[in-house]
């Protein structure tokens, strides 16, 4: 098996792929009747509050940074994904549990953000490059491509079955579902032929541990020029459960149903940018800015669009390059780390990706609440935008050095 597919050779990785496939539906119904309850049914519409969830679900990946990393590097990555996917699937069926019976209040739901954030922060990391453990250095990036098609699949089902679900016997059965859902990862992880798996060295207990990630990246600018560009398109650009929600709501008029089938449509584009990504064989900076610059003019045209299916048509367009931008840093940072590092690399990259949320989720919900979700789109916009600048400005630097070195030689 060669190609697009080339890590599916892997037994390991085959395993591993069908259990994240079925929790990653359970994940995106989640999110996707998260959003929901909060929006309709716990507030008037209210985006400002989805903009909090948001905030407190995705801000332990800053808020415990230094630690989240260094468990990737020094404990045993199976057992600590088996850790952490337990305690996300316990969260999701008490939240279900408390929906479905009527007890459940905006500020639980606030809560379990929150503490669900907390074991995702440090499951992120672990989960990303226990990747080159199931596959090796030399497929790497073709499986965290296909991670990225599993995963964008599961997001093209999973709101469009939430939104069937909310519609036919309420919000609280996509939490049980979710909660449900992690047991397909758990018993991957118990099926593995462990020694088939490119295990690495630990790293070992030294004084500094918890900064030396943060000086590794200091010390390597195109290292620092990829996070500046997550970081813009990370706090101020995938908000999208912000704009998707009001934009069906507020400017389109349309039911759970329309809203999970928009969530669904991005998911074309985002699968259809995965599966391109696992055809490259390596990574580069000109992918990362061109994908910055396609996700900024996408922002621009569904911030304009003016009828549902114009709109959906720009989100095929915006998944398809917020893809590219995810899949390209991935990779790129993976493959330009050392093993050892690369757990802590990892975590902050997630910190700088997901953890800027807190900032701008709270600013585009009160820009969608004050002056419409269309200028809240504009921002996401304007913040793809200045992201390509910074990627275009790396790109010609780095040509211009390998002209000087070629002249020079």
């Amino acid at each position: 098996m060669t190609g697009v597919f080339r890590s599916l050779r892997s037994f390991n990785y085959r395993v591993w792929a069908a259990g994240a496939l079925v929790s990653n539906v359970g994940t995106w119904m989640q999110r996707t009747a998260q959003d929901w309850l909060v929006l309709t049914q716990l507030t008037n519409h209210d985006a400002a509050a989805v903009g909090t969830v948001m905030a407190l679900q995705f801000g332990p990946q800053l808020l415990l940074l230094p630690w989240t990393g260094l468990a990737a590097d020094r404990f045993d990555r199976r057992r600590l994904l088996a850790a952490t996917q337990a305690t996300m699937g316990a969260l999701a069926l008490l939240l279900g549990l408390l929906t479905v019976t009527g007890l459940v209040r905006l500020w639980q739901v606030d809560l379990f953000a929150f503490v669900f954030g907390c074991a995702s922060a440090f499951d992120g990391p672990v989960r990303q490059t226990f990747v080159a453990e199931l596959v090796g250095e030399a497929d790497l990036a073709n499986a965290v491509a296909l991670n990225s098609t599993s995963f964008n699949a599961a997001r093209m089902v999973g709101p469009a079955a939430a939104g069937l679900v909310i519609a036919s016997v309420g919000t609280g059965w996509a939490f049980l579902i979710n909660g449900a859902s992690f047991v397909a990862v758990l018993v991957s992880l118990r099926w593995f032929r462990v020694p088939e798996l490119h295990l690495r060295a630990r790293e070992p207990r030294r004084r500094g541990g918890l900064v030396q990630g943060l000086r590794y990246v200091a010390a390597r600018p195109e290292l620092l020029a990829v996070l500046a560009m997550l970081f813009l398109i990370g706090t101020f650009g995938l908000n999208f459960p912000i704009f998707i929600s009001t934009m069906a709501v507020g400017v389109f008029h349309t039911d759970a149903r329309g809203y999970g089938l928009l969530s669904s449509n991005m998911a074309l584009g985002t699968i259809s940018g995965a599966l391109l990504a696992a055809g490259r064989e390596r990574p580069n900076l000109r992918t990362l800015w061109i994908g910055s610059a396609v996700f900024g003019l996408g922002c621009m045209l569904a911030a304009m669009a003016p009828t549902y299916w114009l709109f959906a048509g720009a989100l095929v367009v915006i998944g398809a390059a917020g893809l590219t931008i995810m899949n390209t840093s991935n990779s790129l940072m993976q493959l330009a780390t050392e093993p050892a590092m690369r757990g802590r690399v990892m975590a902050l990259r997630l910190a700088v990706a997901l953890g800027g949320t807190p900032i701008g989720a709270p600013i585009v919900g009160a820009v969608a609440n004050r002056f419409g979700p269309r200028w809240a789109l504009g921002i996401a916009a304007a913040a793809g935008l200045a992201a390509a600048v910074i990627g275009l400005r790396v790109v010609m630097r780095s040509a211009a050095q390998g002209s000087d070195r070629e002249k020079a030689a």
